[in-house]
């Protein structure tokens, strides 16, 4: 059995990192995402890189640490109001942006994980989105053609794992990094905890070791809330 276990998140990423490669990077919003992994990539410095993820982080935290210093060309996302820089580099020119629909994203990943290289949707037909596409009608209804979907690296981010590689997310963690796991050529997984082989229940294992190439247990992960908001607190009668 191969070792799977690293020691920080730059040497998970030795050997499997290179300039112009396409990366999916997993969670929603600022959660669940792989915040050692990313950190490493911008401290490594891969260029040109082609990203898919729902969202592009904000201006200073998640993948926009990796905008601001100029390593994105290209953003494969569902939403990106968030960050202010992905806005100005966008409208200048300076960055290559493919719209996909939250709910067409996630199915172009899970079918490149799949291995299904097409499938038809109705989502999008008679939109921007369909032009350039083939369509087609079934039962009277149209379709646009999307396909799937397979990055050279997926950095995917996990509540624990055994040595193996097993995986277990939580609540909204499990967006987006459970498919982005099987679709990449391949995977490191950031994870919270790490246990040996065995303890985890089968039962609970969301991820299958088979997908998962490297491990690394995340170490000072911030886990920001994007936008904080609160109520006025009700006076106790």
């Amino acid at each position: 059995m191969r070792h799977k276990v690293y020691p920080d998140a730059k040497s998970a990423l030795e050997g499997v990192l290179a300039d112009g490669m396409m990366i999916m990077a997993g969670g929603f919003g600022l959660c669940g995402i792989p915040e050692n992994l990313i950190a490493a990539i911008r401290d490594l410095g891969a260029k040109n890189l082609t990203c898919v993820s729902n969202n592009c982080g904000v201006d200073d935290f998640g993948l926009g640490i990796l905008l601001a210093n100029g390593q994105i060309k290209k953003m494969l996302s569902s939403y990106v109001g968030e960050n202010k820089l992905f806005e100005k580099l966008y409208l200048a020119g300076d960055l290559e942006l493919e719209f996909n629909p939250q709910g067409t994203l996630a199915e172009r990943i899970r079918a490149g994980g799949a291995g299904i290289p097409g499938f038809y949707t109705k989502t999008g037909y008679g939109t921007i989105i369909a032009e350039g596409k083939p369509t087609r009608e079934f039962n009277g209804e149209h379709y646009v053609l999307e396909t799937g979907l397979v990055a050279d690296l997926s950095i995917i981010k996990a509540w624990k794992a055994d040595k193996e590689g097993n995986l277990v997310y939580r609540k909204t963690a499990r967006n987006f990094n459970p498919m982005m796991a099987t679709a990449g050529k391949v995977t490191v997984a950031e994870v919270e905890e790490l246990v040996e082989i065995g303890d985890l229940d089968p039962d609970t294992i969301h991820t299958p070791g088979i997908y998962v190439d490297r491990i690394v247990v995340s170490k000072g992960a911030e886990k920001r809330i994007e936008k904080v908001t609160t109520r006025k607190r009700e006076e106790v009668k």
